[in-house]
């Protein structure tokens, strides 16, 4: 098993080397680029724009529900607490870990597909840097654009909160707004989950890519192929969230 991740790795490195170089036309580059952003950017749009709200909503309860039974806690403090949570952990991972699972089942699909249906094999006889021409497009849009869609969740998520404690009493809306004001965002916050978001993307790309490109067999794989790519993207994830964390909020 250990061997097997370790040749994995090395497979996944060297397909890398082969995607990071210069493309041959910059104008098809271009091209696949702003076609990748709709697909995996812009219609990915609608989940993030429910998941955040919803999101949001869920937080004001469950820190309401933590800190209403002391009466010392200022109904604002909620409001603060539901804004770390969010900048901190929830709109740059959970989002991320849904986008893994759209868009990386999505990138290893069409991948695979292509490989299977010999696709790949006819750009490299007619000596085309496949790897480089079909991936690096998609994970240069993600690192653009997840950036965008993580921002969009902070303050969707925040509204969401906003809307839900006013809503159910828990807290008013103007006090909610008095709380997410409290000493405004932290820059270094925001800057980690920026950080967070470009890191996620990377690897929602490069994983989900990999899984897909090096594909063997038929269809069976392709579905295998898919599943894989969500999981590994998740783990890898997770594991990043916990590095990353450790080096910039504990350094």
């Amino acid at each position: 098993m250990i061997t097997n991740f370790f040749e994995g790795m090395g497979a996944y490195v060297l397909l890398m080397t082969k995607v990071f170089r210069r493309p041959d036309r910059w104008r098809l580059f271009m091209r696949a680029l702003v076609q990748e952003i709709r697909i995996l950017g812009l219609d990915s749009i609608s989940i993030v724009v429910i998941l955040s709200v919803f999101m949001g909503a869920v937080v004001t309860i469950q820190t309401a529900f933590q800190l209403s039974d002391d009466p010392l806690i200022p109904t604002y403090y909620i409001a603060m607490a539901t804004r770390e949570s969010i900048t901190l952990e929830f709109s740059p991972t959970v989002v991320s870990l849904i986008l893994a699972g759209k868009v990386g089942s999505n990138i290893a699909s069409s991948l695979g597909t292509m490989r299977v249906s010999e696709q790949i094999d006819a750009l490299e006889i007619m000596g085309v840097n496949s790897a480089s021409f079909l991936i690096l497009p998609k994970v240069v849009a993600l690192v653009l654009f997840n950036p965008i869609l993580i921002i969009m969740s902070l303050f969707l998520g925040l509204w969401g909160g906003a809307m839900a404690g006013d809503l159910l009493g828990l807290v008013p809306f103007e006090e909610s707004i008095m709380g997410y004001r409290l000493e405004y965002i932290v820059f270094e916050n925001a800057i980690y989950g920026l950080i967070k978001a470009t890191v996620f993307a990377f690897i929602i790309g490069s994983v989900s890519a990999y899984s897909g490109y090096s594909v063997k067999g038929g269809a069976v794989e392709v579905g295998i192929a898919s599943t894989n790519a969500v999981v590994r993207s998740c783990l890898a994830i997770i594991l990043a969230n916990y590095l990353l964390t450790d080096l910039i909020l504990t350094s």
